[in-house]
């Protein structure tokens, strides 16, 4: 019987388990940080670094975390992570938005209407407060099995007393220095939720909408058309403006029609009524209508034709109201891309309509809207309708009237309400508002924006840049009960709004110890100062506002109400770091921004990154009704945290990024292949310690190859942190260890298995392999945050001998340092390792006709080969500078000779020679005549192990 030489070898050995059981394990690993306070023992080592502060954008509580709310997350604990290795200060102090119409409309549904009805404020506001505690702690314990570290028993909630402070402190400042103001004017209303909407509480959707062309008709004919009518004998002709629009119900509303102020009309003749229309835009009305062979007015050079500014002032018969008339005034938001050129203004219902009205002298505003969007009783044909329910009859109104020209239903993008996704209407409504231009707040946002904060990636600085340019006054109140009232008061006798610094004041110390439930059951008498009486009238009974600020301004003052309120916690204002959606650009973000610049007069933080949408394996959005949502809980009860961190490191995050469930089984391969090369490190570094490292001069060149290649990662996946590009941390260490476990770790087995255990030779592989171990499991820490610890406490006993933390976290990020005493890379191994990149290429070429030869079934393996390889002359002489053991070691084969040739080539053939029964190599056997059936090496380390 043969002999076996399996105890003679250096075969790997380590515990760590081949297969990571993450879905189990994990959780057994974050108790175990917990006991540890791991969070707590990174600040204490960073403790006099230099502080990194990632201000935490709030979600809302009120449901469980989705794969946005983990995407998010995990982008956040890699950017805190990777700062933490690297020495800074980290706190990171999580929050949540527990305010608000999404937390109140959760607790209205579990309610149901009837209940609802019977509820008191204050009993609401428990009830709300309970929900948003709830899925404070049902969010909490998600985000915690992400692996994600922070001050999780200490959180940041909007309803905390601090907080709501803040809230009063910034409003207290922007409202004294002229920023906020009461005003009418028009705003996203949600008739089914009963309140103001900001832009940022808008989604946009497609809306079948009648569109339709209706005829004005002018009180007296204008002096514009009057001359040419009475030349053409039709001087008594009805004459008439011709509007369009999309919104029928708005009709009622309606005020003045608006025209370009430079743009050309003309007349057209139709059945007997002079219609008025822009040029640009005649022909698509006469085809809309169907008007066939259209007649224009002429005034004797040809067609009539008058600038907008000419019908200004002439005034119309109401289409659907009684009695009323309306006037022509001139815009520049008129375009002619659509439409007549005319345009039916209702400033009620409108922002533009709003201002070009108010512009042209027109300050009282006709609303007949109530707030569940429905006429008002008196005010027109259709009280009690709801605006939707309105459009047939208001269309056949004018149908019936002879003044419906046509109607065309179109499909197109309308403004919806972002809780209940119904769509919303334009209302003038009283409110509360901040102002974008009275104290210059615009410029200063625009000025900040653009020299003040950093941008990541550079193009969303045009983004917000141009919404902040172009956004209205910020509405701020509304007409919900779960929030922070809007802290002022209103005079019972005049009905004047009563707000001082010593109002404030008080406000404030009242919030600061019982909360803003304080305000729905305290008179004001009891906590403001005494003789607080109203600036106009003297009165002294005073009412406290109703309305609720905005969430948007609630989560927007974060800045104050955490980096300022909490700074003795290692904050500190302006935060570094933001990191929300791409839609954070019209919310937080620029709330944050807003309520910072108008308060303070700076941004409240330096950089700003985004990220974007997760969607489907199609590009698709997510949603319960497509089934198409991924549950970031079953993704870890399946695959485990880690490999959600990993599919997250792998995409570009500023774009949208897709997952599913075929895409997470791809990461999964790539994340089994990393964990495989960690216990191959672990197994070879079994019986290694750093005393046992070996200089420069005793490496190999492939040996050196490999660690010029772990110096060139170890730059690749800072600087990829640094920039925080994490795909490329991810990218880099996967094309590495494609290269390592292909390649060098293929090649390097022989030298493990078969040397001598303290040989040289097998010490040179092992000082490569601990390298590689040492900056693999730090520049994995951030991504693979379960996983490298896990690694961290496998580490062999000699390579723990010097003193080790007990978690990767606090062994410090990738650098030189981890690199063994002796193997500092400079501009030589670096010119020695890029010569020998020239045969590595030979391999590919070798390695390409070795699977060839074993397909054709010349060969079984490739110890067996015989290789010829033909190169140019170039290569030829540059392979004689290493030893031909060099190549059989490479290529993994018997034997190699080069010889010139035109083209690079590989010729295989089975070796002369017998196998070596121990390293099965083919070499030379019997030249130990003590141990004649193996190779002279094997023959060596037997003898060295007393065999």
């Amino acid at each position: 019987m043969a002999q076996s030489y399996k105890e003679t070898m250096n075969l790997p050995k380590t515990d760590f388990p081949m297969r990571g059981n993450l879905p189990q394990n994990e959780p057994k690993r974050l108790e175990q940080w917990e006991q540890q306070q791991l969070y707590w023992k990174v600040l204490e080592k960073n403790a006099t670094g230099e502080p990194f502060v990632l201000h935490d954008g709030p979600p809302y509580a009120n449901g469980p975390i989705h794969i946005g709310h983990a995407f998010n997350k995990i982008l956040k604990d890699f950017v805190v992570k990777c700062h933490a290795q690297r020495g800074y200060y980290t706190p990171y102090i999580p929050g949540w938005d527990c305010h608000g119409q999404p937390i109140e409309h959760m607790v209205e549904t579990t309610l149901g209407k009837e209940k609802m009805a019977q509820t008191s404020q204050p009993e609401l506001r428990k009830l709300c407060h309970d929900w948003a505690s709830k899925y404070v702690g049902v969010q909490r314990e998600g985000f915690k099995r992400l692996g994600v570290n922070g001050d999780w028993e200490h959180p940041y909630l909007t309803y905390h007393h601090s907080f709501e402070t803040a809230d009063v402190e910034l409003f207290k400042d922007m409202y004294l220095n002229g920023s906020v103001y009461r005003g009418r004017k028009p705003i996203h209303w949600c008739s089914n939720c009963h309140t103001a909407l900001a832009e940022a509480e808008i989604e946009y959707g497609d809306e079948s909408s009648p569109s339709i062309y209706v005829n004005f008709f002018f009180e007296a004919m204008p002096e514009a058309v009057a001359g040419a009518a009475a030349a053409a004998g039709l001087g008594e002709a009805p004459c008439a403006v011709v509007i369009w629009t999309t919104t029928p119900w708005t009709l009622p509303a309606n005020q003045a029609v608006s025209l370009a102020p430079d743009a050309d009309y003309v007349v057209a003749v139709v059945d007997g009524n002079l219609l008025v229309m822009a040029e640009d835009l005649a022909g698509a009305v006469a085809e809309v209508a169907g008007w066939e062979d259209i007649q224009f007015l002429q005034d004797g050079g040809g067609r009539l034709t008058f600038k907008g500014t000419a019908l200004e002032g002439a005034t119309y018969v109401h289409p659907v109201c009684d009695g009323e008339t309306g006037v022509i005034i001139t815009g520049t938001h008129v375009t002619l891309d659509t439409g007549t050129g005319a345009v039916h203004t209702a400033p009620g219902h409108g922002v533009d309509d709003y201002k070009v009205c108010q512009a042209k002298g027109i300050k009282e505003i006709k609303m007949p809207v109530d707030d569940e969007g429905r006429f008002y009783q008196g005010t027109c044909r259709w009280e009690g309708l709801s605006t939707w329910e309105a459009n047939e009859p208001i269309i056949e109104y004018l149908r019936q009237a002879g003044t419906l020209v046509a109607r065309v239903d179109i499909n197109h993008s309308y403004p919806h309400c972002w809780r209940c996704h119904k769509p919303v209407i334009f209302r003038a409504t009283t409110q509360w508002f901040v102002s974008m231009d009275e104290t210059g707040l615009r410029q200063k946002a625009v000025d900040a924006i653009q020299n003040d904060v950093q941008w990541i990636p550079d193009w969303s600085k045009n983004r917000i840049g141009a919404m902040v340019s172009e956004r209205p006054d910020w509405c701020i109140s509304r007409q919900r009960s779960w929030g922070v009232p809007i802290p002022v008061f209103k005079c019972a006798t005049c009905g004047e709004t009563v707000a001082t610094e010593a109002t404030f004041d008080a406000v404030i110390d009242l919030f600061d110890r019982e909360g803003s439930d304080a305000w729905f059951i305290r008179k004001p008498a009891e906590y403001l100062p005494e003789g607080t009486c109203c600036p106009a009238c003297g009165g002294t009974e005073l009412l406290p506002e109703k309305d609720i600020l905005d969430v948007w301004w609630e989560s927007g003052v974060s800045h104050a109400g955490v980096l300022l309120h909490r700074a003795e916690e290692g904050l500190r204002w302006p935060a570094d770091l933001y990191l929300e959606g791409s839609d954070q650009h019209r919310g937080w973000f620029q709330s944050s921004l807003l309520t910072s610049v108008g308060a303070f007069g700076k941004p409240p933080y330096k950089a700003v990154m985004h990220c974007g949408f997760t969607v489907d394996e199609n590009g698709e959005k997510m949603s319960k009704s497509k089934g198409n949502g991924i549950d970031p809980a079953e993704v870890i009860g399946k695959f485990g945290a880690d490999v959600l961190r990993l599919w997250v490191s792998s995409v570009d995050f500023s774009q949208d990024v897709r997952i599913s469930d075929g895409i997470l089984k791809q990461v999964s391969d790539a994340y089994r292949k990393f964990r495989n090369t960690f216990r191959f490190l672990l197994g070879s570094l079994d019986d290694f310690a750093y005393k046992n490292a070996v200089e420069w001069d005793v490496l190999e060149p492939i040996d050196r190859y490999m660690m010029v290649r772990t110096v060139a990662l170890l730059q690749d996946v800072t600087s990829a942190y640094e920039e925080y590009r994490f795909n490329g941390v991810y990218r880099a260490l996967y094309d590495f260890v494609n290269d390592t476990s292909a390649i060098y770790m293929d090649v390097a087995k022989d030298r493990l298995y078969s040397e001598a255990a303290d040989s040289p030779r097998r010490r040179a592989v092992q000082t490569v392999l601990m390298n590689i171990l040492e900056v693999m499991v730090r520049a994995f820490a951030p991504i693979l945050s379960f996983t490298a610890d896990e690694v961290w406490e496998y580490f062999p006993a000699g390579m723990r001998e010097l003193g080790r933390p007990f978690c990767v976290m606090l062994g410090g990020g990738p650098g030189v340092d981890d690199l063994a005493p002796g193997l500092r890379v400079g501009a030589v191994a670096e010119a020695a390792a890029e010569a020998f990149a020239q045969m590595m290429a030979v391999r590919d070429v070798v390695t390409k006709a070795l699977e060839d030869a074993r397909g054709a079934k010349v060969i079984n393996k490739s110890q067996e080969a015989a290789v010829v390889v033909t190169a140019p002359a170039d290569v030829v002489a540059a392979a004689q500078a290493y030893d031909p053991a060099v190549f059989q070691e490479l290529f993994i084969v018997a034997s190699v000779a080069f010889v010139e040739g035109a083209e690079l080539a590989a010729e295989i053939s089975v070796a002369e020679g017998d196998k070596c029964p121990r390293c099965w190599n083919i070499r030379q056997l019997g030249a130990d005549p003590s141990h004649a059936d193996v190779c002279e090496r094997c023959a060596g380390v037997l003898a060295g192990q007393g065999l």
